[in-house]
């Protein structure tokens, strides 16, 4: 039986989304935003020389069809090669948010049906109950922030006050999300996770996409985020790729913080950590994983790292050291298997603001015959993947296979 494994590279857009006018850094519409795009064109300019040097240097990821489709999905121009071994495209998204839950959960076959609830970028931008309803779960009588804010920001400027005080940083995003902050040794791990969990109903019902738990350590000055980081997501409204394949008997490992996405339905088993040890286990998968099986799997450090970051640089490192990687998944590959690779959203690095843009995304396939898919929908990715695995249930897309 074929193997499928369904790759995301967080935030790797590709230009192109035909609403980017509706969606917003600060009051910058998203039209234009083009992540791989314009870090292949900041490269070839030399315009990204910290830690690396000269043109995007990824021909795996332009072999599958990379600059191809994000010609496609744009119209511009990269000195990336052209596709050789992929079967390539561009996706479009229809769930009405540039966020993690709309973007996979769209992949997986299930637009979002509803309007995402957002805080106001105000001060404080969460209301009197629910900051009450943190405080109360967490046994302060305080918290910090309040607002929008970076997440590496809010934790220099509120670290040291956080650790004497002993209340939770409490921010958010453009994005329909709240996020808690706290010390991994002074506020505790485990009492932050559970805060997190026990407050999680009150904010989904509010159609909130996710309560996101952002531990951190240190001292001040020099305070870092962890890999603890808990998504706590809202539900998916209906049955998803992962729901089908474990329905039809397949065996279903997520890798990532896909677990967290899609609340471990459909899920038998999951891991995390940083994007190295999640290279590492998606080999394993490749080695191992068993016939029928469906892996799904996240590679947020570009997001998380670098594009919230703009750091052009950085951004194109990581997708040099993801190409490398994926140079030595290739070859192992058995007869029949499917490795798709695709992204969530755009996080343009030369954008203004820190937040998501509204992007196309490529759709690259290896281990099939290669070709042009043309232009499909997210939806159309997870009924590709179901096709492939010979499922029955295909969700909202249609298979382009």
């Amino acid at each position: 039986m074929p193997r499928a494994f369904l790759v995301v590279m967080d935030s790797v857009g590709i230009g192109g989304a035909p609403d980017a006018d509706q969606f917003f850094n600060g009051d910058t519409p998203d039209t234009g935003a083009n992540t791989a795009g314009h870090i292949a064109r900041a490269c070839s300019q030399g315009k990204a020389e910290e830690g690396r040097t000269g043109p995007l240097n990824v021909p795996n990821l332009a072999a599958l069809g990379l600059g191809d489709a994000t010609t496609l999905a744009s119209g511009l121009q990269t000195d990336l090669p052209p596709a050789t071994t992929g079967l390539w495209g561009a996706a479009t998204e229809i769930s009405k948010g540039k966020d993690t839950p709309s973007g996979h959960w769209e992949i997986a076959g299930v637009p979002v049906p509803w309007d995402w609830h957002y805080f106001p970028n105000t001060n404080p931008a969460i209301p009197d109950d629910l900051l009450a309803l943190i405080r109360q779960t967490a046994g302060v009588d305080g918290t910090l922030a309040n607002t929008h804010y970076s997440g590496t920001k809010v934790i220099d400027d509120f670290g040291q006050r956080h650790i004497e005080t002993g209340w939770p940083i409490v921010y958010t995003s453009v994005d329909s999300v709240i996020q808690i902050a706290a010390h991994e040794e002074h506020f505790g791990l485990d009492r932050l996770l559970q805060l997190c969990k026990d407050i999680a109903p009150a904010f989904h019902a509010l159609k909130l996409g996710r309560v996101i738990a952002r531990p951190f350590v240190g001292t001040p000055g020099n305070f870092t985020r962890t890999k603890n980081r808990k998504d706590l997501a809202i539900a998916p409204p209906s049955p998803t790729l992962l729901d089908w394949a474990q329905t039809a008997g397949r065996d279903t490992h997520a890798i990532g913080k896909i677990g967290d996405i899609f609340s471990m339905r459909g899920i038998a088993d999951s891991v995390k950590g940083s994007d190295a040890d999640l290279m590492q286990h998606l080999s394993d998968r490749i080695d191992n994983a068993a016939d029928g099986s469906l892996t799904f799997a996240n590679f947020v450090e570009f997001d998380t790292n670098f594009g919230h970051r703009r750091d052009v640089s950085g951004y194109g490192r990581a997708l040099e050291w993801f190409d490398a990687e994926l140079g030595k998944l290739l070859p192992r590959l058995r007869d029949g298997d499917m490795l798709l690779i695709t992204a969530d959203h755009g996080n343009d690095p030369t954008w203004v603001g820190t937040d998501h843009t509204r992007e196309r995304v490529p759709v690259l396939i290896a281990g099939l015959a290669p070709g042009k898919i043309g232009q499909v929908g997210f939806a159309d990715i997870g009924a590709s993947v179901a096709h492939h695995l010979g499922l029955t249930e295909r969700g909202a897309g249609r298979s382009f296979l």
